[in-house]
């Protein structure tokens, strides 16, 4: 195997950047040839790699593998590659750690191919056969790239050789690896070239390219001109000044200029691009006060870009209901009356799920009219025949006993789940053990629609019983500090150095929101935005200041279970 080094070459990074700027990435640009095109069944014969930094070859890396399995004779036409050459060559589990140090030798790597996803297949698969961690780098796939930026007729087609050729490559590609990796740098520089002027300047911009900047696109380009580079919410507007989209951002030129770049390929914004006229940015102190400014400003004024967050009067909440006979219920408000509530919930249908677990857990009513304690001579209904209905209704089960469920599930919502997942588990396993799986998966769902509910309205709860809240995060140019109160966030700002600590605290609280708490369990906010507080405060690098109250949680609470919950709520982001 060989390597070969070039001298390394220092960048100044800018702190203000959005993402990895193109001149601070390493590309590892790499190239295999195999015994076939199956990951799993062919082997790989020869590694070529060409790490480049700002354009320019730092260090080449190559050598042949024995496959340890013969090699066809239709690949030995194609690449020259023998299986006399490979004999004497390291195996797989040899070249492998110097393929897998090449590529994490430096910070901010990212692995370059053409038609990137056959090498990282055959990586992968190499790495699950040798018991090796895949390190995972940000790929960019020049094959991709290129049919996004060179539109069709430009180029013949976009293989490997005729791209070497188009961009003036001194290297032909021969199927040989190092050869066709030096090729590909060429490809890669060039494409980046013909993007840089179209906005594109970071490696995650770079990635996202999918298909060139529209002529309304570039034409907005100097709507990003002046923006402040600091945290805020940007509000693009149309002729009239009405509000199209709202986002936010760490840094509000690099961010709003993107989205007059080819890294912007979502098809509503490029339409946006046809009708925005102009930018308004709303600098904020902090990250957290961007995001929770961003979630008050699309539920206020519901612009007709964004899809998240405008309608937050569409949430579902699973009450019980407070009458003699309690039974449960899917509401759109959450009122005052003392009965505990789970969710919210972004759709009915969810809720309704959560709903259905503590049914299936406890035989709670599932009737709407009202009863009295004497019952009104009802029929009972199938679900009590079949034991899943104490039937109340005409009186066979007594009060106490019937109160008794309903005092369980009061219980499994505002505090222990145990009877809802206990029930579910065994009956999951009961299920799963005759092979009865889609019945298994919808029980499966139900709990974690339940748990995710609980232990989101048991959080949302704890928070706003809180009337004053003070905590601090290390920041870009100092300490982000909020005052959090009742779950909304009353003041935000950074205590830079030289500060003395103990004034700027008493003039934050001075100046902070006068909250009021809200109905029943709610925060005095939109639940999203407690949410995003909750999140900021679980961070570990969070330091509580001062705190009012007792901000406390169930011992044995849906949060327990957070595991599912997180997994539920991936799976229904990801539908």
């Amino acid at each position: 195997m060989v390597r070969r080094s070039a001298a390394p070459q220092g960048v100044q990074l800018d702190i203000g950047d959005l993402g990895t700027p193109l001149g601070a990435v390493s590309f590892v640009v790499l190239d295999l040839e195999t015994t076939g095109t199956s990951a799993t069944n062919s082997r790989i014969t020869e590694v070529g790699a060409v790490r480049v930094r700002d354009g320019e070859v730092v260090e080449e890396f190559t050598t042949l593998v024995d496959p340890g399995i013969l090699i066809p004779a239709e690949i030995t036409l194609l690449t020259g590659i023998t299986q006399s050459m490979v004999a004497t060559a390291p195996p797989m589990e040899e070249v492998l750690p110097e393929v897998i140090a090449f590529l994490t030798a430096e910070a901010d790597t990212a692995l370059v191919a053409h038609n990137a996803p056959f090498d990282v297949g055959f990586l992968k698969a190499a790495c699950e056969r040798h018991g090796a961690e895949w390190p995972a780098p940000p790929v960019v796939d020049t094959l991709r790239l290129a049919r996004a930026v060179l539109p069709q007729g430009q180029t013949r087609n976009h293989r490997l050789g005729t791209l070497a050729a188009f961009f003036g490559s001194p290297v032909t590609p021969n199927h040989r690896a190092l050869d066709d990796a030096r090729a590909t740098v060429t490809v890669l520089n060039g494409l980046i070239d013909r993007l840089t002027p179209l906005g594109v300047g970071s490696l995650e911009e770079l990635r996202a390219v999918s298909k060139p900047p529209t002529r309304a696109q570039r034409a907005k380009r100097h709507l990003a001109e002046g923006l402040p580079e600091r945290p805020g919410v940007y509000v693009f507007t149309d002729a009239r000044g009405g509000d199209l989209y709202v986002g936010k951002s760490n840094n509000l030129r690099r961010r709003v200029a993107s989205y007059f770049t080819a890294a912007e390929n979502r098809q509503r914004i490029r339409e946006m691009a046809g009708v925005v006229e102009g930018v308004t940015p709303i600098v904020c102190a902090t990250e957290l006060e961007a995001s929770v400014r961003e979630l008050r400003i699309i539920a206020e004024r519901k612009p007709p870009y964004n899809r998240r967050s405008r309608n937050p009067e569409r949430a579902r909440w699973v009450t019980l209901t407070t009458e003699t006979y309690p039974r449960l219920s899917v509401v759109s408000t959450v009122k005052d009356d003392g009965a505990p509530y789970i969710g919210p919930y972004g759709s009915a249908s969810e809720a309704e799920q959560a709903k259905e677990a503590l049914l299936h857990a406890l035989p709670l009513r599932q009737c709407t009219h009202r009863l009295t304690v004497e019952g009104d001579g009802t029929v009972p209904c199938v679900l009590a025949q079949l034991g899943r209905c104490g039937a109340p209704c005409d009186g066979t089960e007594p009060l106490a006993d019937y109160l008794a469920h309903a005092e369980a599930a009061r219980t499994a919502m505002a505090g222990d789940p145990a009877v809802v997942v206990d029930a579910h588990t065994a009956r999951i396993s009961e299920l799963a053990a005759h092979l009865r799986y889609e019945e298994a998966a919808a029980l499966r769902d139900r709990l974690t629609a339940f748990l995710r509910g609980a232990r989101r309205a048991q959080r949302l709860a704890a928070i706003a019983a809180v009337p004053h809240l003070v905590a601090t995060r290390r920041g870009p140019t100092g300490w982000d500090t909020s005052v959090v109160r009742h779950g909304r966030l009353a003041a935000g700002a950074v205590l830079e150095p030289g500060v003395e600590p103990a004034a700027f605290l008493r003039a934050l609280v001075a100046t902070a929101e006068t909250v009021e708490p809200a109905v029943g369990p709610l925060p005095s906010a939109l639940p999203a935005e407690t949410e995003l507080i909750l999140t900021w405060l679980d961070d570990p690098a969070t330091r509580l200041v001062e705190i009012e109250g007792e901000w406390t949680c169930p011992l044995r609470a849906a949060e327990a279970h957070t595991e599912m919950t997180h997994w539920a709520y991936g799976r229904a982001t990801a539908q």
